[in-house]
């Protein structure tokens, strides 16, 4: 594939438009096109770059199962057949909206930080298809920061974002994650929380689509120490308040 087969598909929209790396009907034609080019990403960056390609083509995706085509898949554990990220999640969840993002910070489960980027491809219907993104594990920078940081005077201390996206090998610990992010934003443990505190939680869960994974409303609902049908009671009422 020359050049000039690749560049279309990567041009900048203009403002207000949704990013699109042109059409595709089917994943195996993103595959054709792109397989050389998730080589030649993980190849030039080096073992700490995954690059992967998410099948999001079916009418109502496996999320367990979309991983296509990846490369260094070591970085998040995992392989060809594995799970989307809790970012697929929301995609998913909202495909109207205009998902490519670059440069973001990922997590994995073991403590360690991506630096992300995620572009989607869409159909002739304006329907996302396929997912290609690139995680590179910062983790040994951060280390070798952490040993020059040592021996050079501390700057005055900075916030930063908390991470958006997490990675697992199966869906179940992609929710898990989810949630703890989502009890932690709060700010106190679950047994201190009140009730306006947990309907937070749901809320914020609701629209990141956590909600539709098989067993989200239960899984979520034990984390917060409440039955089931109190659950979806708290969802009703959050949902009544804030109607989209």
């Amino acid at each position: 594939m020359t050049d000039g087969d690749i560049m279309p598909a990567l041009s900048t929209p203009s403002t207000g438009e949704l990013a699109h790396m042109g059409t595709y009907e089917s994943v195996a034609d993103i595959l054709n096109a792109f397989r050389p080019v998730i080589h030649a990403v993980a190849a030039a960056a080096g073992p700490g770059c995954e690059v992967v390609l998410h099948d999001l083509s079916a009418p109502d995706p496996d999320l367990s199962h979309t991983i296509a085509a990846i490369e260094n898949g070591h970085v998040t554990g995992r392989e060809v057949g594995g799970p989307s990220s809790s970012l697929g999640i929301g995609v998913i969840h909202d495909q109207g909206a205009d998902h490519n993002a670059f440069g973001y910070r990922g997590f994995v489960g073991d403590g360690r930080e991506l630096r992300c980027s995620s572009v989607y491809f869409r159909n002739s219907a304006g329907r996302i298809i396929a997912a290609l993104c690139v995680n590179f594990d910062v983790s040994a920078i951060q280390q070798a920061r952490a040993v020059l940081d040592g021996l050079l005077p501390q700057p005055a201390a900075s916030s930063h974002d908390r991470p958006n996206e997490f990675f697992g090998r199966d869906l179940v610990a992609v929710m898990d994650a989810m949630v703890s992010e989502a009890i932690r934003e709060i700010g106190k443990p679950v047994s201190q929380m009140s009730r306006t505190d947990r309907i937070a939680v749901l809320t914020r869960l609701d629209r990141q689509g956590v909600l539709q994974m098989r067993r989200g409303v239960e899984s979520i609902a034990a984390r917060l120490g409440i039955s089931r049908v109190t659950a979806y009671s708290y969802l009703d009422e959050a949902r009544n308040d804030n109607p989209e």
